[in-house]
């Protein structure tokens, strides 16, 4: 297998400048005081007033620092460097305590020695993710005794199909990793940029096995007919932050969310 995560760093390195300014994450708005989170993760978070949150692949670090805004003790981590960067930089400007690190989720326990309430992770980011064995172990580790582990994710039957939703073209199953040469980006179809990228798909039977498996008990689990992100092609928006495939409307389910208590 090629050195998925040089390329996989690569790509979000630079997608990160496209996302920045794109009117899909409105930081202009952001910046302003607007929180990135959806009502999925916060109705699943609940109150978070000094609780110590570790959000893992936060990107350039928006939902991290709504966490912050909420009064949460929130630190992020993700694999590119240039969205740490600007993340780290937005703390500062926006004088909030958020803390930001860049490193891979594997390296994370060797760069990082705290414990936390709640773990935290969200929307589009396991299947960059080679082994979730080790991922769980990564979510268990960083959990205190009776800790939370908060996971919104999109279903992984939508990944099942091509771009358009109209043929399966990817096994439910994970197998050989996938490798794709692609242009823009979900924030911005039309951005001027090339790249590649390795991803795998998980089912959710490898998943919940993982986690139960690491030593998270697991308290619940959801499944919704929608995607709070207008992020896949010929969507339809039902209601706010609502939207589904326009031929597929309620029959595909979209999102999955997972929560669990370390034992």
């Amino acid at each position: 297998m090629e050195d998925y995560k040089k390329i996989n760093k690569a790509a979000w390195n630079l997608k990160t400048d496209i996302h920045i300014k794109s009117e899909f994450y409105n930081n202009a708005l952001f910046l302003k005081g607007d929180s990135s989170l959806k009502h999925i993760e916060l109705d699943l978070l609940g109150e978070i007033k000094d609780k110590s949150i570790l959000h893992l692949q936060c990107h350039f670090g928006q939902d991290t620092i709504s966490l912050s805004r909420l009064g949460a003790k929130a630190t992020g981590a993700d694999l590119s460097d240039n969205a740490i960067s600007y993340a780290q930089n937005m703390a500062k400007e926006l004088e909030t305590d958020t803390k930001f690190i860049c490193s891979d989720i594997y390296e994370l326990p060797n760069v990082l020695d705290d414990k936390f309430n709640i773990v935290f992770t969200s929307y589009g980011v396991i299947g960059w993710l080679s082994d979730l064995k080790e991922w769980a172990k990564v979510v268990a580790h960083f959990l205190k005794p009776g800790g939370q582990f908060i996971m919104v994710e999109f279903h992984p039957v939508v990944w099942m199909f091509d771009d358009d939703f109209n043929s399966i073209d990817y096994s439910y199953f994970k197998g050989a990793e996938i490798i794709e040469q692609l242009e823009g980006s979900y924030a911005d179809r039309n951005a001027k940029i090339k790249y590649s990228t390795i991803t795998w798909t998980h089912s959710l039977s490898e998943v919940i096995n993982s986690l139960i498996r690491s030593g998270i008990h697991l308290t619940g689990f959801e499944e919704y007919d929608y995607s709070p992100y207008n992020c896949f092609k010929h969507t339809i928006q039902i209601d706010k932050d609502k939207y589904r495939i326009k031929h597929l409307n309620n029959k595909l389910p979209m999102v999955y969310a997972i929560t669990g208590v370390k034992l």
